[in-house]
């Protein structure tokens, strides 16, 4: 089968090859941790406390966002924006819409305070009672869909609620006052992950015993330490239980009613009051930010796209090149490593389709790089293994001298050039060899192939084999 190449590494090099005779054994690490130790404290007969064992203590008090850093942010955006605009050649209106909104963000004054939580814990409540106090101040409150429902149509909306979230200066958390896995696990994606501004409120205090409300809220605390500061969990009771009330007259009758207490949510009250004098500006600048990152996903996913539809049939390419250059003269050693020049001419193409620019020798310490990965993960003897596998279901293809070689070298490169594809998508800046992050290749190596295993490899070989193997040569074949 000839193969016409035109790239300048490859008419230089692609008769080179080399081997990596020296094997290293795959190691394998067991990590134990993240275990929780759960002491159990008997108050009253009905409470208990748990603390669980957490890796390093996170900072409770991030960067302090600036107009600066969201002008820079909105920057990013921007030249996102642009450069699919370049590489698409159109206008993503909707985009710039979006954008150009997030300028009015500066000059706004009321803060958005979003309350959410699960089901039946009081948020409408809650919401009125806050609506009412600080009616004038500034201060709008949002309800989002109830969060942690198993019902699918209920999922679509606890996705949207913290969705809404993202879009609020401040969240204020509610619980029924007991801290479930998930819900610590939600807030811990709130403030640790989005560094969402958060509040946990403790709701419905007036259910417990006066002598348990002061241990379940210092519960709540030590559950949270590494989250929230004390003075952020705070325990009410937006609707109290009506109280029966007996009044005894002169003459002994008595007289009884129910009367409705008055919320207790003045340690809430106080708080909100203290961060909208304080941080106003500082949460609207946060809540600009985030809304700047997301405007900048949806661009980079677009740009991303499209840029992988271009990088695709580049890989297709190269890996049929590899097949033939090892079907044509198969080495023990491995095809896909062993040459060299195909490798560094398909990191050279891919680099420059994702805006990171390579030179030759940098292009050849990436694709050297990329081999040593795979021979430390066991890549290779199991990309062998299981083309030989499918191979084998055709005796004809199976016995064809360097067939297995060729596979293998293709199918090799095709992982090597869609890791470089998940690599390089992200990326902010250009980097060179230097600027590898090892582990971070390394675990979309493994995730490649884990994504490309078997079911692909079925008509992956197929189209192959008949690349390498016309319908007539395998007849031949057949015949001898």
């Amino acid at each position: 089968m000839a193969v016409q190449l035109r790239r300048p590494i490859l008419m230089g090099g692609v008769g080179l090859s080399f081997c990596l005779w020296v094997l290293q054994s795959w190691h394998h690490s067991i990590v134990l941790g993240e275990y929780g130790i759960l002491g159990a404290i008997a108050v009253g007969g009905t409470l208990w406390l748990w603390q669980q064992r957490t890796p390093k203590r996170q900072s409770l008090d991030n960067l302090p966002v600036t107009r600066e850093t969201v002008e820079k942010a909105i920057a990013q955006v921007a030249s996102v924006i642009e450069q699919l605009t370049v590489e698409t050649e159109s206008d993503p209106i909707q985009l710039r819409q979006e954008l150009a909104e997030l300028n009015n963000e500066f000059e706004r004054q009321e803060l958005r305070v979003v309350v959410t939580g699960g089901k039946s814990v009081g948020k409408s409540t809650l919401i009125q009672v806050l609506s009412d106090r600080f009616l004038g101040q500034k201060l709008s409150f949002h309800e989002t869909p109830a969060l942690f429902t198993i019902v699918d149509s209920d999922r679509q909306a606890e996705t949207a609620a913290l969705a809404q979230a993202n879009t609020a200066d401040l969240v204020l958390f509610v619980t029924n006052g007991d801290l479930t896995e998930t819900d610590f696990q939600t807030l811990q994606q709130l403030i640790a992950t989005n560094r969402q501004r958060t509040l946990l409120v403790s709701n419905k205090q007036d259910h417990h015993l006066a002598e348990e409300r002061t241990v379940v809220l210092y519960a709540l605390q030590q559950r949270m330490q590494t989250l929230l500061k004390a003075e952020d969990i705070i325990a009410i009771a937006a609707s109290p239980n009506q109280r029966k009330v007996r009044q005894h007259a002169a003459d002994g009758a008595i007289q009884e009613w129910l009367e409705q207490p008055q919320p207790v949510i003045e340690q809430l009250g106080d708080r909100l009051a203290t961060i909208a004098t304080e941080e106003r500006q500082q949460l609207i600048w946060a809540t600009t930010q985030r809304q700047a990152v997301t405007i900048k996903v949806k661009a980079k996913t677009l740009l991303n796209n499209v840029r992988r539809d271009r990088a695709i049939p580049v890989i297709e390419q190269y890996q049929w090149i590899a097949a033939a250059a090892a079907f044509a003269n198969p080495v023990p050693a491995l095809d896909l490593l062993a040459t060299a020049a195909i490798n560094a001419q398909l990191v050279t193409e891919l680099g420059a389709i994702y805006q990171q620019k390579f030179s030759l020798q940098q292009a050849q310490t990436v694709a050297g790089t990329m081999g040593s990965l795979m021979v430390k993960l066991g890549l290779i003897e199991l990309s062998t293994k299981a083309v030989s596998t499918v191979l084998k279901s055709n005796a004809v293809t199976f016995v064809a001298g360097g067939v297995v070689q060729g596979m293998s070298a293709a199918y090799l490169t095709r992982l090597a050039g869609l890791s470089l594809v998940e690599y390089f998508q992200l990326q902010e800046v250009a980097i060179d060899s230097k600027g590898l992050n090892l582990e971070k290749l390394s675990q979309t190596l493994q995730k490649v192939f884990q994504q490309n295993q078997q079911a692909f490899l079925q008509g992956f070989v197929k189209q192959g084999v008949e690349r390498l193997l016309p319908k007539q040569s395998q007849s031949q074949l057949a015949e001898s």
